[in-house]
């Protein structure tokens, strides 16, 4: 993973001496920084100036030196693995897996408590197969049976060798002898047992119950059998228990690995080598492996038969997590590093995100976006790049769209334009905040956002001939810095535009290929000059958004898709045969996306949740920080809404939704005032007809002075935008002009 993410401890990498070398030479240092408001430490590399060249001593008699008989070179090479496992490098893996011990253990003190009855019973039967075993096995002693084969031999001889009957007989009278002493001692330990027996049946209940206790385990030892176990083996019902030869059989399975030759030991096929595991790590398993070399197969083979060894494990592919590992981090081409969730890592409570509760926040620092499959916190630095979502309606695109917006609101030197080509709710609180809003794809709006455009190359452009007259020593990169927005008022500049299919399927030929230029050089030139594209459409094919645009594109991040087709089409051809694959999302999976970071880097994240509310009170916010700071510019200076609270007037909320939907007309036809109104509220506004609309509007103190409107040479019924603000309050006109 790249570092526009937490970054991940390195498994298993080699410092030679010749590295270390390479590394005195040319020098970094790691740089450790927290990130204001999220919790997570960002890693940087920052060069330093190479130290001067040590005169090296003489090497004295015998002293270890880099040489070929040098008995220390073994230890120069030693890998640099981590010494603790991977459940212990980490607080919270740790307090993971003890909670999981906790949970497991009392899972057995349940399971064995409802079954204590039944072990009784098992115990008194084993006990008394034990007495059996004891009484049959004390026989043949009691019975003398020992001397009795020979006693038997020697009667049989009697009749061959007269000689012999007096030695039999003999012998005859010492077994009987002994047979009666044995039984005689035999009848005073039964006496003394029964004895025992009855002064027990006396004796305290606890006395009683230690003394069966001592009497019944030695029996029940005894009568227990080779395949007897006393206590059932029950288990938790876990989803995933991975070995290494279930990973083995799985890689087998999906053609990755070549099966043994016919009559060959199964130990002698190709096997992977695991340099890390299968162990428990949170709630799942981790393994990092290398394929075995001879087989020709890569990891990025792995990645791509994700689904068939999902399949082999017995779980949903969702559950499994894949990256390759670099050299960088001890890597090669065919090591995979693996974790196995136990369930669906994405489902259950969403993550309220930071930025609800933080005062201000710099667009300059990595934006807290959301977490994978095992907790990690992901972060996305968006200075110098570009971003596209995409994905099906209704999965929590916009929401996630609306992160990067949240974290410039909170930036009072960040200027948002904003198109969202739906016209909804969903970006309505930016009439507080946005320097230029506009709203639907009506042919008004559709001029609204060419003019949008036409005004942002034209700042492009006057920042980079301002840029090219600044010295070095204050713009070293030809890039904007903070310390240049505070110098000549040079905000970062946030282009957002939600739903841009619903423009290109509004616009004329032209006028669309117009737009499309427009945006590549904003989305390739800009970022230089401040400017953070943000762009989010549905299915995007050649049709919604050119190919052209979207290849611009530097980071991208995809909701649930219909097909790897289309998952392609958002984050880039052929990400999902490398494991990006966004169509693996299921409905449940809202606010879950893939984040292509880079040309090999993505994640699979659920993004941190950010409501309606919250984020109007975040609108709110970034409109006082601007007021502060003198920044609030454009559109927002004029929104009458905003000026109604900031002077404590209530403002009707149907005043207010009209002149939005009337944000780009003079006159607007009546059919058409409602359908924007439905668009933009439809619990509102989905019962009102022509008639209900101007008994409203009537009663919010509207006059209408014509009801007749003539647009384009076609009269009508319809309202004047002059009538519906000739009911708001005139200071809040009088602060609208100004």
């Amino acid at each position: 993973m790249t570092d526009l993410m937490t970054e991940v401890p390195a498994v298993g990498s080699l410092h030679s001496l010749d590295e270390h070398r390479a590394a005195a030479a040319d020098p970094v240092t790691l740089v450790k920084q927290p990130v204001p408001g999220t919790g997570v430490t960002a890693v940087t590399l920052v060069d330093e100036p190479a130290p001067a060249p040590l005169e090296e001593a003489p090497a004295e008699e015998g002293e270890a030196v880099d040489r070929p008989d040098n008995p220390l070179a073994d230890w120069l090479t030693v890998p640099d693995a981590p010494v603790l496992p991977a459940w212990a490098r980490s607080r919270a893996s740790v307090q993971a897996n003890a909670q999981a011990l906790v949970r497991l253990s009392w899972w057995h003190t349940r399971y064995h408590g409802l079954r204590v009855p039944k072990y009784l019973v098992k115990t008194v039967a084993l006990a008394a197969r034990g007495f059996y075993r004891a009484s049959v096995g004390l026989w043949p002693t009691l019975s003398a049976q020992d001397h009795t084969a020979t006693v038997k031999a020697l009667k049989a001889q009697c009749a061959v060798r007269p000689e012999d009957v007096e030695l039999a007989a003999r012998l005859q009278a010492a077994h009987a002898a002994r047979t009666q002493t044995r039984r005689w001692r035999f009848g005073m330990a039964a006496t003394a047992v029964a004895a025992a027996a009855t002064g027990i049946a006396l004796a305290d209940p606890a006395l009683q119950t230690g003394i069966a206790a001592a009497v019944v385990a030695p029996l029940a030892h005894l009568g227990r059998g080779k395949d007897t176990k006393l206590l059932d083996q029950g288990a938790p019902p876990l989803r995933v228990d991975m070995s290494a030869q279930q990973l083995n059989d799985a890689l087998r399975a999906a053609g990755l690995l070549k099966s043994g030759r016919a009559g060959e030991d199964e130990k002698d096929a190709p096997r992977v080598s695991c340099s890390m595991g299968p162990v428990r790590d949170g709630r799942g398993w981790a393994v990092i492996f290398d394929l075995p070399r001879g087989g020709g197969k890569t990891a990025s083979d792995v990645l791509a038969k994700r689904e068939v060894i999902a399949q082999e494990l017995g779980v949903d592919e969702i559950q499994v997590i894949m990256s390759r590992v670099r050299a960088a981090k001890g890597g090669n081409a065919g090591r995979v590093s693996m974790w196995v969730a136990d369930d669906d890592p994405y489902l259950g409570t969403p993550n309220p995100s930071p930025l609800a509760d933080a005062e201000t926040f710099s667009v300059w620092d990595p934006i807290p976006f959301g977490q994978d499959a095992r907790g990690n916190r992901i972060t996305v630095p968006i200075m110098w790049q570009s971003m596209f979502f995409g994905g099906l309606p209704r999965r929590g695109k916009t929401f996630t769209q609306r992160l990067m917006t949240a974290a410039g609101l909170l930036d009072a030197y960040v200027r948002h334009y904003v198109a969202d080509g739906k016209g909804g709710a969903d970006w309505m609180p930016m009439r507080a905040v946005a320097h230029r809003l506009v709203m639907g794809a009506e042919d008004d709006a559709v001029e609204a956002l060419k003019a949008m455009l036409a005004e942002l190359l034209v700042e492009m452009e006057r920042r980079f001939a301002l840029l090219r007259e600044l010295p070095t020593s204050l713009c070293p990169e030809g890039k904007l810095t903070p310390e240049i927005v505070r110098r000549y008022n040079l905000p970062v500049i946030f282009v957002t535009i939600d739903e841009l299919q619903e423009y290109f399927t509004a616009m004329e030929r032209d006028d669309r290929e117009q737009v499309i230029n427009d945006l590549c050089r904003i989305a390739r030139r800009g970022p230089a000059a401040g400017f953070i594209s943000n762009f989010a459409s549905q299915r995007p094919d050649a049709d919604s958004v050119p190919t052209k645009l979207r290849e611009i594109i530097t980071l991208r991040y995809s909701t649930q898709v219909v097909d790897r087709a289309s998952s392609d089409m958002v984050l880039g051809k052929g990400k999902a045969a490398q494991g990006a694959d966004a169509s693996v999302l299921s409905e449940e999976h809202k606010g879950t996306g893939v984040l292509v970071t880079g040309p090999a880097s993505y994640v699979t994240v659920r993004a941190d949740y950010l409501d309606g509310p919250g984020f109007a009170a975040l609108c709110a916010r970034g409109r006082a920080l601007r007021e502060a700071a003198g920044q609030l510019t454009g559109d927002a200076v004029g929104d009458v809404t905003a000026a109604a609270d900031a002077a404590g007037v209530k403002v009707p909320a149907l005043l207010s939704d009209v002149l939005e939907v009337m944000r780009h007309s003079v006159r607007m036809f009546t059919p058409d005032l409602l359908a924007g109104l439905v668009n933009l509220d439809e619990d509102t506004y989905g019962d009102f007809n022509a008639e209900k609309l101007a008994a409203e509007l009537t009663a919010a103190g509207v006059e209408r002075k014509s009801k007749q409107v003539k647009i384009s040479g076609e009269n009508g019924a319809g309202y004047q935008r002059r009538d519906i603000e000739g009911a708001i309050p005139v200071e809040l006109l009088l602060s609208r002009e100004g």
